[in-house]
């Protein structure tokens, strides 16, 4: 796993207590630095990402009893089925239908409540998690099943969060700008890269979560149920033409002394236009190491 790997990397720069992490994704290396006493400024274009963020990241430890009184209220929510249900328990597999009306309830229950942003991003974390270990998937939404995983027949459950103390170089923070706009807008010591490599968009991967969290019964399409958005939003990361052009304005606007950069071998771009495009801000350091291809069927 690389986050031990990138969080040492990171934790060895001198004279530094902040990180901007700017595709912050699911959160594990904010996580990993938060734990290091880093104040995190995590961003992500997704909803469902910053919801993570806030939860994961930027909610601390002395809030744990809210969280803890919340999710106890939420588990004692009845199932209700409908527009959820049908499109990812019947129309599409990724749930069961039992399973589909305990998410549905919490969900309409969560818009129900008067939460503030980060307990209700707390509540809404614990649910898509909670569902994410009951789906019928490889491990990503871009397809269900033929038959049910073994997970998918076990009753949906939602867990306390496990937040982290505040560090003592300020509070987290979670944002949703495109990244370009991210690294005009936010100002750290450090900042941390791990942009798209290739075409596939992490919308499309996590479209669930992006309902979920949304909870706006968008137009699907598809066996899949994806929502419209996938398929109409674009990036200029997920782009071949674009990424050169996409990496060099961000790498030039970021406001920080240092970065650390994220990147596949089989990516948009090769270490040679990489380094070249890092470069123009100082010298460039570039260590290898293999990892494993993402293979959904192993």
């Amino acid at each position: 796993m690389l986050v031990p790997a990138i969080s040492a990397l990171i934790s060895a720069i001198p004279d530094s207590n902040s990180v901007i992490d700017l595709f912050s994704g699911t959160s594990r290396v904010g996580i990993a630095l938060k734990s290091e006493g880093w104040k995190v400024l995590c961003n992500d274009w997704n909803h469902y990402a910053r919801t993570l963020a806030v939860s994961h990241v930027v909610f601390d430890e002395d809030r744990l009893p809210e969280a803890r009184r919340l999710l106890g209220h939420l588990r004692s929510v009845p199932p209700s089925a409908g527009w959820f249900t049908e499109n990812y328990c019947l129309n599409s597999r990724y749930f069961t239908p039992e399973n589909g009306a305990r998410i549905e309830g919490i969900r309409e229950q969560i818009d129900q409540m008067d939460l503030d942003d980060e307990l209700r991003c707390v509540a809404l974390t614990s649910l898509m998690e909670a569902a994410d270990r009951v789906d019928s998937t490889v491990g990503v939404q871009m397809a269900y099943l033929k038959k049910w995983a073994p997970r998918a027949l076990q009753p949906l459950e939602l867990r306390d969060p496990e937040p982290l103390p505040r560090s003592r170089h300020g509070k987290a923070e979670a944002h949703r700008f495109e990244a370009r706009e991210a690294a005009t807008r936010l100002q750290a010591d450090v900042a941390y890269l791990d942009p798209p490599y290739n075409q596939h968009k992490y919308l499309g991967n996590y479209h669930i979560w992006e309902t979920l969290v949304l909870w706006d019964q968008p137009e699907v399409y598809g066996v899949a149920c994806k929502r419209v958005e996938c398929r109409e939003r674009k990036s200029d990361f997920n782009s071949r033409p674009g990424i050169h052009k996409a990496m060099e304005q961000m790498v030039e606007q970021l406001a920080v002394r240092y970065l650390l950069v994220s990147f596949n071998n089989e990516g948009y771009l090769d270490r040679s236009e990489l380094e070249e495009i890092l470069s123009r801000r100082g010298p460039v350091q570039t260590l290898s190491r293999p990892h494993p291809r993402y293979v959904g069927a192993k």
